[in-house]
């Protein structure tokens, strides 16, 4: 009962959070790296005033990097021919700001780049699936510094290439090239090495998170084989727990609540629910109720919510995980943003965007619209009142008030 409390507490602490944040979406999983946009007042009644499209864009990487949103333009990671293309957007219209074009020698894999560009400070961050990274001015996209992961740091390219999103603490910005070095901490303003540390893992395809576990800061990082802890301030490895997928295939963001952490990955593998004790990690349960392929959970309501490869959209029960309820009819490859006391979920395989309450109780459905239809395997995103999704051939942003 404890548990449950701790993590409920939580929940309302994140939900108060987010109240006071800004409306952009500037990373990876949102403002607070949660999953959850903190717009309010959206429009909830899709059957009378369906949420009306502004705009629509073309990409040509046939893959599935993610948006963000900052300075009033969406950034995303395009490809054309060898060149990655960073591109600036109009959030109002869609007309191109800007583009940054580098070379990137990776072949077609699922697509190209699948990174989500990171804003803060007037800059931008970038990832390329070969392990370039790119420090850009968001004002004109001109090049302030960049590296490659793999030249640099020994870095071990995973089958499906790198697919992280750049993770900025401070001053530092957290990378995991794998292989020699599990992760490292380079300079935001110079990519200079502050400190270079973690496991020698292969890497995996999740974005780290930044937690204190214990009352010591660290990062956590889901690499190929094993969920580790890395000390913020020195990249000393801390702990770590096995977790084996086929494919070394562990892509979903770990959420980390106080001293608790939920990993899940998909190929039939399953979830599980880590408590951090002053003697380490402790398995409080274990199962396959929720195995997202993956796009990252959310913490919403006080309940773990994620698309499955088991099947549809799924609510998980933090005491016991168990699922409260599942929506087979969302498929099992899409992915989901919380915003407003809802959850919008993107159908993986027909891009159709469906709205649900964030109800522990059961599957409430609000609103459904066609969306672009086709493979969408992207995880939707909020900001400013815009709903943004894609799919393999284009970009499409609607409005939500």
């Amino acid at each position: 009962m404890a548990r449950l409390t701790w993590l409920a507490l939580i929940g309302t602490l994140v939900a108060l959070m987010c109240t006071a944040c800004s409306a952009d979406w500037p990373r990876f999983l949102g403002p607070n790296a949660n999953g959850i946009a903190p717009d309010t007042g959206i429009n909830k009644n899709w059957d009378d005033n369906p949420p009306q499209k502004m705009w629509q864009v073309r990409l040509g990487d046939d893959g599935y990097a993610g948006p963000s949103v900052a300075e009033g333009k969406v950034f995303i990671i395009d490809h054309s021919g060898d060149q990655d293309i960073v591109r600036a957007l109009d959030l109002k219209d869609g007309n191109e700001v800007w583009r940054f074009s580098y070379k990137d020698t990776g072949k077609h894999n699922y697509g190209f780049a699948r990174s989500t560009p990171t804003y803060a400070d007037g800059k931008l961050y970038t990832i390329s699936p070969i392990g370039n990274v790119h420090c850009l001015n968001a004002a004109d996209g001109s090049k302030i510094w960049s590296l490659n992961m793999m030249q640099k740091f020994g870095g071990q390219k995973p089958t499906w290439h790198y697919s992280m999103s750049a993770v900025l603490d401070g001053d530092k910005l957290i990378l995991c090239p794998g292989g020699q070095t599990g992760v490292v901490a380079v300079n935001k303003n110079t990519g200079e090495t502050i400190w270079a540390g973690g496991n020698q893992d292969a890497p995996g395809y999740s974005t780290p998170a930044i937690a204190t576990i214990q009352g010591v800061k660290q990062y956590v990082v889901f690499s190929a084989t094993e969920l580790v802890g890395v000390e913020a301030d020195t990249g000393k490895l801390l702990w770590r727990v096995p977790w084996e997928t086929k494919y070394n295939v562990n892509a979903a963001t770990p959420l980390v609540m106080q001293d608790f952490i939920f990993i899940t990955s998909g190929y039939n593998h399953g979830c599980t629910l880590i408590q951090m004790t002053p003697n380490g990690p402790k398995p409080i349960w274990e199962n396959r109720e929720l195995m997202a392929h993956f796009n990252s959970p959310i913490f919403y309501n006080n309940c773990f919510f994620g698309i499955s490869d088991a099947g549809g959209l799924a609510c998980i029960n933090p005491r016991d995980g168990k699922a409260l309820w599942r929506e087979r009819s969302i498929g099992n490859k899409g992915g989901i943003v919380g915003v407003d006391d809802t959850i919008i979920a993107l159908h993986g395989k027909r891009g159709e965007v469906v709205m649900f309450s964030n109800s522990y109780e059961s599957p409430q459905i609000l609103g459904r619209m066609a969306g672009l239809g086709g493979q969408s395997w992207t995880a939707p995103i909020v900001a400013d009142g815009k709903l943004i999704v894609r799919n393999k051939q284009a970009i499409a942003c609607y409005d939500l008030m």
